[in-house]
């Protein structure tokens, strides 16, 4: 679990194909603090297992599942991706429940640039459009923000200095690709209400059949 507060920028040393899958290196500081083999790291929003590790990068191995619901397919040697160690008990939640578990791509339609801030439009399916309300949060690469305007399947953002400065996001341009998490919490709403709704017209069913007058 992750907060979607990026901790630094690591920058992808080396990608190489096995089988379907690509075996990633990324070089970094502040995460290899106390980062072992097996730790979760969160690389753009996307929850990934550390495989192995030297004293300044670590590797990780993207399977297909992953490659096919992330931009990782569009990663490059050199690019700087935004890093987040798993969250520890007893830490402050400073953004939001973040799992690592993309839900899609969106894509950046409009970048607007404003006097001390930035604010980006993106569209994304419109199947998720349940799960994004205005003022709730949405996890954009690993990066935790708060949802400021929504228009059917299209949501806008806006972006402080400080975190373009020490995210990837200050790199997004009209037509660039994102990882997108919707909140958890909204998802299991949904979940527990469907059940219910469902049980409610089962139960409205079986009561009418048990109430029909003798014939």
């Amino acid at each position: 679990m992750f907060t979607g507060l990026v901790e630094e920028l690591g920058v992808i040393n080396t990608i190489h194909s096995q089988g379907k899958n690509l075996r990633i290196t990324v070089q970094a500081k502040k995460v290899m603090e106390d980062l072992k083999i097996d730790d979760s790291v969160s690389i753009n929003g996307v929850c990934q297992t550390v495989v192995s590790r030297t004293v300044s990068s670590f590797v990780v191995v993207a399977v297909e599942e992953t490659l096919r619901k992330t931009t990782f397919n569009s990663l490059a040697t050199g690019n700087f991706v935004n890093l987040e160690r798993a969250m520890r008990v007893g830490d402050r939640l400073g953004g939001h429940i973040v799992q690592g578990h993309v839900d899609c791509v969106g894509y950046v339609t409009d970048v607007e640039l404003k006097e001390g801030s930035r604010e980006l439009w993106i569209e994304f399916p419109l199947a998720y459009s349940q799960y994004i309300v205005p003022v709730g949060s949405i996890c954009i690469n690993g990066v935790s923000l708060t949802v400021a305007n929504v228009d059917s399947n299209k949501f806008m953002v806006a972006i402080i200095p400080h975190t373009l400065e020490v995210t990837t996001l200050t790199q997004l341009k009209n037509g660039s690709k994102v990882n997108l998490e919707f909140d958890i919490l909204g998802k299991y709403i949904e979940k527990m209400f469907l059940k219910h709704t469902i049980k409610n017209e089962k139960d409205s069913i079986l009561q009418s059949w048990i109430s029909q007058p003798d014939i």
